[in-house]
């Protein structure tokens, strides 16, 4: 029995194009013989081109979408992390509606508990650049101390700096009690404020100093350090979770459901960042993995809030793209849905990896749990 392959495999190219319903006119072969006859004459570096300009016309079009896109993000809250505990930005179909909540207990208490690391910076490039024998030696690496302590240790050119410092030092212990902080703090306070100007005092007396003779005072101050995170967290998770109750209420339960969360910080805080552990609990639960957003960067942007909804939408459009570009490969969906790359899978096959791990969620510790439930 003749199959349909040999039957067609028998007949002349102007029989079979007969047999399957239309006729090779000499016009429709020229034409196919000088499309031919183009395509050769095309080099490569033009046919190079054409095939990128796909990809060209494809990300003019995805930031069409993406610009558009922005109109219609909400609810969104927008995190700023900075010294006053964060700037917060509801973004509603409304408008914008910006605040920082949380009291100045926070950045009082942080400036204080930061005096140990404002002398760190003065005299660390006039370290010495070898590791001391110290209980903490082995945790120090010791390429990193060489490139930091850059200036080394046989200058004294850090005691007019350090000096300056502590002369902010001396005001802020003078005033402190006319601060009014709580009575704890204050006195926690003082101590650090202390505990740095006799180091300070000490050294520039000597016109010295050592790791050693900085680790005593550092971490003789440490418990008072502990009693100032312990006022500034007070005062955090407090603003916070007050103005999401109030934003919640303003926005309605059924809205909140959806809300998004994009906290911008640093690289250095980018992992359990404070707000991020306060925000979760004030979400829905179910929604927290995908819709509580860490974006780290080098620099805060120029525009925070159009840095914060710009990649929103790039999430919200790709988290559609996915299932609709990748409907039969769950797991590339999900990497183009992710944080991973669409090529990272496929790479550690080809460099010899026994298995494929797919990022995990993050995992954020609860703080406060239940404090700002969401029914679901």
């Amino acid at each position: 029995m003749a199959t349909r392959r040999g039957f067609i495999g028998s007949a002349t190219g102007i029989g079979t194009a007969t047999l399957l319903g239309y006729s090779a006119s000499p016009s429709h072969a020229a034409t196919a013989a000088a499309d031919t006859a183009a395509a050769e004459a095309v080099s490569q570096q033009t046919a190079r081109s054409s095939l990128l300009a796909v990809n060209a016309g494809m990300r003019a079009n995805y930031a069409v979408l993406k610009s558009e896109l922005i109109k219609h993000l909400s609810p969104v809250v927008v995190v700023q992390n900075d010294a006053k505990g964060g700037r917060f930005t509801l973004v509603t179909k409304d408008g914008q509606q910006s605040a920082n909540p949380v009291s100045e207990t926070f950045e009082l208490a942080k400036s204080i508990a930061h005096v140990p690391l404002g002398i760190f910076s003065v005299i660390a490039p006039y370290l010495a650049n070898k590791v001391p024998n110290l209980p903490n030696a082995n945790r120090i690496d010791a390429h990193d101390l060489v490139m930091v302590a850059f200036n080394g240790s046989t200058s004294t050119a850090w005691i007019e700096p350090l000096q300056a410092y502590a002369t902010k030092l001396a005001t802020a212990r003078r005033q402190l009690a006319s601060a009014n902080l709580p009575a704890a703090l204050t006195t926690s306070c003082g101590n650090i404020l202390d505990g740095g100007q006799k180091f300070i005092s000490a050294s520039v007396a000597a016109k010295k100093f050592d790791m050693a003779s900085f680790e005593t005072f550092s971490g003789s101050v440490y418990p008072d350090i502990r009693t100032n995170m312990e006022h500034a967290s007070q005062a955090q998770i407090k603003g916070v979770q007050d103005i999401m109750k109030t934003w919640r209420a303003k926005v309605g339960e059924e809205a909140w459901t959806d809300l998004y969360c994009v906290v911008l910080s640093q690289w250095t805080t980018s992992v359990l960042n404070q707000n991020t552990i306060i925000i979760k609990d004030c979400m829905n639960a179910a929604k927290v993995a995908t819709h509580l957003i860490d974006l780290p960067g080098l620099e805060p942007p120029a525009d925070p809030i159009f840095t914060a909804l710009d990649n929103l939408a790039r999430i919200v459009q790709d988290n559609i793209a996915a299932e609709m570009v990748f409907p039969k490969d769950t797991k590339v969906a999900d990497a183009l849905k992710g944080q991973q790359d669409l090529l990272s899978d496929e790479i550690l096959i080809q460099l010899g990896s026994n298995t494929t791990t797919p990022m995990a969620a993050p995992n954020y510790n609860s703080v406060a749990s239940g404090v700002c439930p969401v029914p679901h």
